[in-house]
Order: structure tokens, then sequence, then C-alpha cells
């Protein structure tokens, strides 16, 4: 275990134990990752069962972030209430019903249906995941194992891309489709299996008076001679708050927070990472790559993704996370550019399709390093513990919404105004993203959630000042 201490930068050795609760926690984002990319394939397929226009492809894709927002919306709560290991359980078995639903829908109405079901899972997969990897992970290495979520969602995406190939219609006929959306059982079952062996968050526990069992989970992260100390520290945080509720995200010392939270919400998705995830295909098919090319090229958009995070892993606790969203965005502005001057050129035809996949594969990458992980780590670490849970999922939710206002308005905008200016609006959103991180975002490079805590109730970590704390 030294070496994969040494690869995540730790400045001590940690028990087993701490990686494989992070491991089996951003299971979660397998599904979440799964379930993004698997459609990218069979909208290329649908179609053939069910009539489809640009608006319906928009609808079909975007119907999973409405049962998304469903499932964010309610999924904080429920984790603060019910417990993160138990709601992982309930979204794992909701992917896995919703999978069985979307392969065998008789109709289109039917197929969204699922979609939904599919999304409330997803939407609980996106908050427990990086809630329990934050809570039971120790403060010098919470980023990289935070970013296992991220990678894991990757993972998810590549492997949808990998069963969207497998079971291409020039393989299993017309049914090809139903194949990619029933497979997505399969990591659902691995989670559900995988929730067997998970603790519940300590910090939760103590929250809920339940010492004890908190004890005895620290006892098998932490060293003896941290575990009175944590839990000491825990309890001075939860004994001076009631009962979080929604209108505590209104109070003044949080406010500030939940601005960063909901801003890192809307530019992840307005920066336009699933016009990418959710279309690749389609955007490689209308430049002139065959079906199979296109899922092919696909693939390589998904390994980019896995290979990057992978990168981001090893320097989130070594560089930080606002300097990571800032090369990020900046570079995915950069990018957006260049992809739309592919499309605005016609001079470009015979390269256009090697221009369009090229700055597509650098647009992920730079992304990969940046919001992509960096938003579902830094709102599994800003709130305070009370509300904790419903301040991410209010996160998630917008979030969730803004996901769904890309995904329904992506190909339609397209044909209104062209690939080109499509792009470019995008590239615009990654602009006034990298701004808002600038003077907005702050750092919580190795520093406990207790201390970040104690921190925005100073208003010095979140808020105007925005340097790196030590």
């Amino acid at each position: 275990m030294g070496v994969l201490d040494s690869l995540l930068n730790a400045d001590r050795e940690h028990s087993n134990f701490v990686y494989a609760i992070a491991l089996i926690a951003a299971l979660n984002g397998l599904l979440f990752g799964f379930d993004i990319g698997v459609i990218s394939g069979a909208l290329l397929y649908i179609g053939q069962t069910f009539p489809l226009t640009p608006f319906l492809e928009g609808v079909v894709t975007s119907s999973m972030l409405v049962g998304a927002m469903i499932g964010a919306a309610t999924g904080g709560k429920l984790a603060d209430r019910y417990g993160r290991r138990r709601l992982t359980l309930v979204g794992a078995v909701v992917f896995f019903v919703g999978s069985f639903g979307m392969a065998f829908s008789p109709t289109l109405e039917w197929l969204i249906f699922w979609r939904v079901v599919e999304g409330v899972a997803v939407g609980i997969a996106s908050i427990v995941g990086p809630l329990l990897i934050s809570e039971t992970a120790p403060s010098d290495i919470r980023g990289s194992l935070g970013f296992f979520q991220q990678l894991m969602i990757t993972i998810g995406i590549l492997g949808s891309y990998i069963s969207n190939y497998i079971f291409a219609p020039e393989f299993f006929g017309i049914i090809g489709w139903r194949w990619m959306l029933w497979f997505g059982a399969v990591p659902a079952a691995v989670l559900a299996i995988g929730t067997y062996f998970l603790p519940e968050s300590p910090r939760w526990l103590i929250e809920n008076d339940r010492v004890d069992e908190a004890r005895d989970v620290l006892a098998r992260i932490r060293t003896t001679d941290e575990i009175e100390g944590e839990i000491e520290q825990i309890r001075e945080v939860s004994e001076t708050e009631s009962e979080g509720s929604l209108s505590d995200l209104l109070e003044p010392w949080i406010r500030p927070a939940l601005v960063v939270g909901i801003g890192l919400a809307v530019i992840q998705q307005f920066s336009g990472i699933n016009t990418i995830l959710y279309f690749a295909p389609t955007i490689l098919s209308s430049i002139g790559f065959g079906d199979i090319a296109s899922l092919v090229g696909t693939l390589g958009v998904g390994v980019v993704n896995v290979a990057l995070t992978g990168v981001a892993i090893l320097l989130v606790d070594r560089v930080g996370r606002r300097p990571l969203l800032l090369v990020g965005t900046a570079g995915m502005a950069v990018m957006l550019g260049v992809l739309g001057l592919g499309f605005f050129l016609p001079g470009l035809s015979g390269v256009i399709g090697y221009v369009t996949l090229g700055s597509m594969l650098l647009y992920v990458a730079f992304f990969a390093i940046s919001l992509g992980p960096v938003f579902w780590l830094m709102i599994s670490e800003i709130y305070p513990l009370r509300i904790r849970g419903t301040a991410e999922g209010t996160a998630s939710v917008f979030n969730w919404g803004s996901n769904f206002v890309v995904g329904l308005t992506f190909l339609p905008l397209i044909d209104l105004i062209g690939e080109a200016f499509s792009f470019w609006i995008l590239g615009v959103f990654s602009v006034l993203a990298f701004v808002f991180i600038y003077t907005r975002v702050p750092e919580t490079m190795d520093r406990s959630l207790e201390e970040i805590e104690a921190d925005l109730r100073e208003n010095t970590v979140v808020g105007a000042d925005t340097k790196s704390t030590d």
C-alpha cells in the first residue's frame, strides 16, 4: 500500500480500508458514467424502431436528467436522514430496474419514462458517492480519493462506449440498442454487491449519536492516536448545530459556499461537456464518419477521459483545486474555438474530421483534469456537516438542470445556427467559467472538513478571499 500512497502523494501511509471504501463508494460514478455514455450510441439506432426528430432525440437524452434532478433534490436530504450507505443501495436497485425497463420499452413514451426512473438513481449516485468518500478520507488524500468518483464516471462512460460498439446493430440486429441499455444492469449489480462491504460514514454516525459505531469505523481507517481527536472534533462541530434544513442554506455565513457550489454546477454543464459525451457519434456522423467509425472515434473520447482523470488524481493534492480549474477552463475555451472553426471553414473539408476529432479529444482532456472531477469534489468539501447532504443535493439539482437544458437544446441549436456558432457559444461560457473560478472559488487542499467549516464561519475560506490557505 506504500506504492499507492506514493502515487497519491500522501504524506503518510493509510489503512487499506480507506482505499477500499473510496473504490466501492466510487462505483456510484460507474452508474452515473454508463448512463451518460450509453445513450450516445443508442441514439444512432433507436430511430430504426421509433421515429425520432432532433427535438425527440433531445427529449430521449434529457429525460434522464429530469429524473436526476429528482434524485438529487431528494437524495441529499435522504442521505442526511437515513445515511449514505443505505441510500447507495437504493440507488443501485433503482438503476437495475430502470435498465431492464428501458431495454423492454414497447413505445417511445415508455422508453422516456424508464429513462426518468434511471435518472433518479443517477441523481442519487451523484450525491452519495462523493459524500461518503469525503467523510471517510484523510485530509491529505481527500482530493485524490474524491477523484475516484470521477475516475469511475469516466470508466463507466468508456464502458458504455465499448458496449455500444459490441451491441451495434451491425452485429446484434435491430434490437442492438436494447442490449446497450440493458447492459447498465451489470454495474448496478456490482454496486449493490459492493454496498455490503461499505461502512456508514463516521461523521453521519456521530451526527446521529452513534458514537460507538463511528469509533469502530474509524478504528479501521485511522491510526489509534487519531481516533478520539477526530471524534471530538466532529462532536464539537455537531453539538453547536441544530438539524439542518433548506432555509439554512441562505444563512449569511453559508451563502458564499452556496454561490460557489451552484456556480460550479452551472458552468460545468454550460461549458459544453455533455454535448460531446452525449452527441459525439452524432457529431462525427454529421461530418462524414460512418456509424461504426463514429463509435470507434467516440471510444477515443472515452479513453482520453479516463487517462486524464488518472492524471488529475495525481495532481489534485499536489497543486490544488483552483490551479486545475483555471488551466482546464482556459484550455476548454481554446479547444471549443478550434472545434467551431473546423466547422466554419468549408475549405478544410478534407481534414475536418481530424480537426474535429482532435479538438474534441483535447477539450475532453482539459475537462477531465478540471471541471469534471473538481466540481464533485468541492461540493462535498465546502458545506457544514449538518446540511452537507442537502447542500450538495441543491448544487446537484442545478447541475442536472443545466445538463437538461444543454441536452435538450443542443441539437435544435445546431439546426438553427450551425455547429460553429453553437460551439463558440459554449466557448464563451468556458471563458465566463474561468472568470468565476478566479474570483470566487476557494482552495480547500490539505484541510480537514471541520477546518473548512470553521474557516467558512469566519469568512476566510469562501467569499472574497480565494487565496490558498496552507
